[in-house]
């Protein structure tokens, strides 16, 4: 599927990005870190894309910063989030370069964090096209 970029970058493209950022994520769940994979692989599961490996690293505040990554590779590309806990900023970012939107994915996602953590608050969304590039016409082959 080729997409169009916004107005101002009309180059052809074959994938888009989504990125969504939240300040004050506190869920009140036991283990965070698996909650947030969950809901990534279930949002993937309603959206009809294919998972392919599903991954979450906590991390301790010892080497890394307290928090976690966590990602679900899919056929099309990625979905991840990263959480500085002691902050409470969470990055969630979806990436498709094939059939499905990567919109309905963050839009998926969206809802159910907001459905389960009060306060929070969505700083950021933005959509960037992938695999940018040069649509060759049937005069130039």
């Amino acid at each position: 599927m080729n997409w169009l970029t916004s107005d101002s970058n009309t180059q052809p493209a074959h994938g888009r990005h989504v990125y969504l950022d939240y300040v004050d994520f506190n869920p009140d769940v036991d283990d965070t870190a698996a909650w947030v994979l969950s809901i990534l692989r279930t949002s993937v599961k309603e959206c009809g894309v294919k998972e392919v490996h599903a991954h979450c690293e906590v991390f301790d505040g010892v080497e890394s910063p307290l928090g976690f990554a966590a990602i679900v590779l899919i056929d099309e590309s990625h979905v991840t989030a990263h959480c500085y806990s002691e902050k409470g900023w969470l990055a969630i970012d979806a990436f498709t370069c094939g059939e499905h939107d990567p919109s309905d994915l963050a839009d998926a996602i969206h809802a159910k964090l907001i459905a389960r953590c009060g306060g929070l608050k969505l700083m950021n969304r933005n959509v960037v096209n992938r695999f940018v590039h040069e649509e060759l016409s049937e005069s130039k082959e």
